[in-house]
Parts: C-alpha cells; structure tokens; sequence
C-alpha cells in the first residue's frame, strides 16, 4: 500500500503534568486505554493502545534525583488487539490474555518497581502476576541528564502490547546540562522511529501465522517481524517544520526487531552529543547513526543558512541486520525537515567542545569475566527460538553479580543475526568486538580469535544500557553494580527474540 509521504506535521507528544509535587516528590498517574487514532491522513483511523489516550504515549519529565512515583493504570479491553500465540513461555492459557507491566528503559530502580515481566497486572488490578509486588512504583532518578523512555514489558507478550502502541518517552533533565546552552524548549525534539505495516482500513497487521504454520495449532511467534513503513511519533513518513537554526533530536529506535542506519540527504554532519544513558565526553560528528531496537543518540542537527530547504532523513539497514534484504522506497525514507519557518529569534544555542566527564572503567577493576553466548535453537515444532547461554526463561538464576563489584560481560554470538543486549538497572561501557571461529566453539567451547580486537565506534563511546553484538563476534562490556540489589533481567531488545525466548534473569546480591 502506497501512502503520500511528508503531507502529516510530525506530532511531538506533550509533557505530563503530574497529580501532585511538593518538595519530597513527585506523584504521576498513567493510564492505558484502547483508543483511534490517524497514523496518516490518507487512512481510516487505527485503533491502537497507548497512554493517557495517546500513542507515543506523553513524554514524563524528571529532574536527576527527582523520587517519582506512578501509579500505572491498566484500563484496557479484556480482548486483545493483536494475535496472541498460547504456546509461548508466559502466555499460556493459564494467564490473563491482556495484561501490563511498565519498565522505564535505563532507570535506576529498585527492582520491585523494574517492571520485572512476570510482575504484570490486568484492568483494575484484578488479577496480578507472581512477581507483582505494589499498584505505585518509585523511581530514584540516580541518572544524569539522558534520554529514557518507557513501554510494556509483559512476559510472552511485550512483542503485541509495544507494537499496539505501549510507548512513550522519559527524559531525565538537570541543571549542569541546562547550563551548556543546549537547543531547548521547543528545539529539543524526541523522535521515535518504529516500522509497522497497515492493512486497507487502517488497523494494524501482525502475522497470526510464522511462514511455515504448525499444523493444528494457533499460533503467531515469528523469528523477527518487519513492518513494511516508517512511522516517528506514531505518524507514517511525517514532515517537520522547523527554522533556519540548530535543533537537538532525542532518536529512538522502538521498533521490534528492525535496525536504523540514519542519514541525511543533504550529506551534511549529525553532531551526536549523547549516547543511551548520557551525554558524551565530547561531541562527534557523523554522517550516519546505527541504532538497534531500544538504542538512543541525540544529535544536533544545524539547518541555518537552509531556508526554503527539504532534508530527507534515510534508513538503509538491512533486514535482518547485518546481512538481510536492502531496504525499499518506503522503509528506506523517515521523514523529511522542511526548512520553512522564520527565525523566531536569533539562534544563541552551542554545540559545546566538551560535554560531560566520561572516565574509563579499568579492566583490572573487574573481579570476575563472565562468558555468554547468543545462541540458535529450535522447538518441538521446529520452530526457531533464541537463547542466552542456552538457557530458556524459566531456567534457574545463573548470573549473580555481587553489589558493588565490576564485571566483565563477553557475549559470544555464534547466531548470524546482530542483537540488541539490554541490562536492565545498571550502565555500562563497551570494551571491544572481536572476530572469532564460530564453529569451532560449537565444537570444542573454545574461542579462537580470527582477528584483532576492535574498539567502540567514537559514536559508542558514552554510557550504554543497550549494546549491538555482531555475529561471529565476541562483545565485551563492562558493567558496575552498585545502586540496588535484587532481581532484574537481560535481554536481546529484537521484541520477537525477547518473547520466545532470549531473556534471562540476573540476580545482584548484597
């Protein structure tokens, strides 16, 4: 289906006002609801889910060590919107077919309040998963200034609940970041980018079968899934009108299983300021920017001297990543910046030349080196399922960390995929990639090395909570527990490994 690109204004969610604030904190209370809404105007109106009756959902604003608590609401319909696949870890007929659990991406949390996927809960929290533990949960905000974001994270089911529209965006803000002089206001623009694929009357289309179906059984789980058109902000191939100055964009990829290598047209320079969990020591300026699903990086973008002007932004990953099909017209197009506006004002905002501190962790500060592969497997029904370290979901806890240790994380991907690795709680930083004989681990539990170590692009040189792993490589972080103890997980952030079934928990001790 064929839709006019770049004739829809690019929405830009509004801020959340919360319930109340006083100066021990701040209280916000969120609902999910089913809803339509125009994802172009060429279409009937979706329906869709999303918060406070909007998809992205409103953008939630702290300030670094702001305590926040949100009471998140699950007001949805008892049937789902999308296909649900029974046969599925966490999604057996034995749970509740809709059912919610918030995680705020990169928060410092303590665990009960993560977002844990077995701590989900139905409308009116009637029935409540095992690891369910309060109705309001509380933020610390030990986080400096950085670009968040929050989504569904339901066991077996985070595939359907995000890709209905259970998104939205967490920014955290703080005075040393105000004082760089920074676009702000209304030139500080996040922008979600997401793929999905509309049917004629507009509703939204998930497969109900994998390519090869399993006779006689109802089911849904496909090894990745592409949608075949763009959408940020929840609007297909948006335009966005901006002035002749510099402006900041807060890119997220939010797609479930789909990467984004961004470029402009123009040729002209992105200067990434900030990577997932941060600003970066120093700005860089690049020509392109890879992003996994659930991967952010704010740039500046400077469009003086531009007026009258189209800039197209372009995505030419490859699906899968790193070696799938090319892109075509339509997924290969974002959005386009019409440079159209008059300058309201004179532009006085900087692209400082130093940014945040940014100080390495030795190696020789970690005190134990964990091996970890990204494995292929197959089900009964012989359909593919992704693991970590061989293990499924329900397997017992193997990664204990002790709070207040550093660890190094190697992750041996022998799949030929790249997948995006998410721990939930901490940051971290990227060591090295290194090329390594991927059959001859299988055989013998060994790495060969094939090549030499290679280090973090300078565009991956910030905090991360989100890491690509290259096939046939082996991806080394290094990681600091030490804000909360307790139970969290790690994850591919492909929404389709996630849920069947390339999640693990992890358990930080005291």
């Amino acid at each position: 289906m064929r839709l006019t690109p770049f004739i829809d204004e690019l929405p830009v969610p509004s801020v959340l006002k919360p319930q109340w604030k006083n100066t021990h904190g701040t209280y916000y209370e969120v609902s999910m609801t089913e809803f339509r809404q125009s994802l172009h105007s060429e279409l009937p109106d979706t329906t869709v889910w999303g918060y406070q009756g909007n998809y992205p959902g409103p953008t939630i604003e702290v300030e670094s060590g702001e305590a926040v608590w949100i009471k998140w609401i699950n007001a949805l319909p008892s049937k789902h919107l999308l296909p649900i696949d029974h046969t599925v870890h966490g999604a057996h007929r034995d749970v509740p077919d809709v059912r919610t659990v918030v995680h705020v991406h990169g928060a410092c949390v303590e665990w009960e309040s993560d977002g844990y996927p077995e701590a989900w809960f139905t409308r009116g929290f009637a029935e409540t998963g095992p690891f369910f533990r309060k109705e309001i949960n509380q933020y610390a905000n030990c986080n400096p200034a950085s670009t968040h974001w929050y989504h569904d994270h339901a066991l077996g089911i985070t595939r359907l609940n995000m890709y209905a529209g259970l998104v939205g965006f967490y920014l955290i803000r703080n005075s040393r970041e105000r004082a760089m002089n920074l676009p702000s206001g209304k030139y500080d623009v996040p922008l979600m980018i997401q793929d999905k694929t509309l049917n004629t009357d507009g509703s939204l289309y998930y497969p109900r079968q994998p390519e090869q179906p399993v006779a006689g059984l109802d089911v849904s789980i496909v090894p990745e899934f592409f949608g075949d058109t763009l959408l940020v902000n929840g609007k297909v191939h948006p335009c966005f009108r901006v002035e002749p100055r510099k402006y900041r964009f807060r890119l997220l990829n939010a797609a479930n299983s789909r990467f984004f290598r961004l470029k402009l047209d123009s040729g002209q320079l992105m200067y990434q300021i900030a990577t997932d969990d941060g600003l970066m020591k120093q700005p860089v300026g690049v020509t392109e920017i890879l992003l996994s699903p659930a991967e952010r990086a704010d740039v500046i973008i400077d469009f003086s001297n531009l007026q009258g002007q189209k800039i197209l932004m372009t995505n030419d990953a490859p699906v899968p990543f790193p070696d799938g099909e090319p892109v075509d017209e339509s997924t290969g197009r974002v959005m386009q910046f019409q440079i159209t506006l008059p300058l309201s004002h004179i532009d006085t905002s900087v692209i400082p030349a130093r940014l945040a501190p940014f100080h390495k962790i030795s190696e020789r500060a970690a005190s134990l080196v964990r091996l970890l592969t990204l494995d292929d497997a197959t089900d009964r029904f012989g359909r593919e399922r992704l693991l970590l370290n061989q293990r499924g979901w329900d397997a017992p806890v193997t990664e204990t960390p002790k709070f207040g240790t550093t660890e190094i994380w190697s992750l041996i991907n022998t799949t030929a995929d790249s997948h995006p690795i998410h721990l939930h709680l901490v940051h971290f930083q990227i060591l090295d990639r290194r090329d390594f004989d991927v059959e001859a681990f299988k055989k013998e539990k060994k790495i060969y090395y094939t090549g030499p170590a290679l280090p973090p692009e300078p565009q991956e040189c910030g905090w991360k909570d989100t890491i690509r792993a290259d096939p046939r490589q082996v991806t080394r972080i290094i990681v600091h527990f030490s804000t909360f103890t307790g139970l969290y997980v790690w994850h591919c952030h492909m929404l389709e490994h996630e849920d069947y079934e390339m999640m693990r928990p992890y358990l930080i001790l005291r």
